[in-house]
């Protein structure tokens, strides 16, 4: 009887404590959210950047070389005969018949009996 009271007495010691911590979180939390705001700093502003020309100038053209031509002609494949396939064996198997299946014994039925009943003591006398 002892260990379980000490245990009962154990975890309301730690649900008191988790309580009483929840409470100062949320005293704290509610003083942050009373205070004013700080003021942000200002972003500086950048100093003007100078103007891009409107006109690209003209720059020399490349003059490229000409493409050789293919004056030889490329080879031709050459054609080869079609492969045939050998003649497959027919394809028909030889009729197979599996053996009866063995008969499964029945399974013995176990005799219901009836569960003798424990004898209790007669309730008292209703008045």
């Amino acid at each position: 009887m002892a260990a379980s009271s000490s245990h009962i007495c154990f975890v309301l010691s730690l649900m008191m404590a988790l309580l009483f911590s929840s409470i100062h979180i949320n005293e704290g939390a509610r003083n942050l959210l009373q205070t004013t705001q700080p003021a942000l700093p200002t972003i500086p502003t950048l100093p003007n950047l100078p103007t891009l020309p409107n006109s690209i100038p003209n720059l020399p053209m490349a003059t490229l070389p000409p493409l050789p031509s293919a004056s030889t002609p490329l080879p031709t494949n050459p054609s080869f005969p079609n492969p045939t396939l050998p003649n497959l064996p027919s394809t028909q198997l030889p009729k197979v018949t599996l053996p009866p299946l063995p008969s499964i014994p029945s399974i013995p039925t176990i005799p219901t009996t009836s569960i003798p009943s424990i004898p209790f003591p007669a309730p008292p006398p209703s008045n």
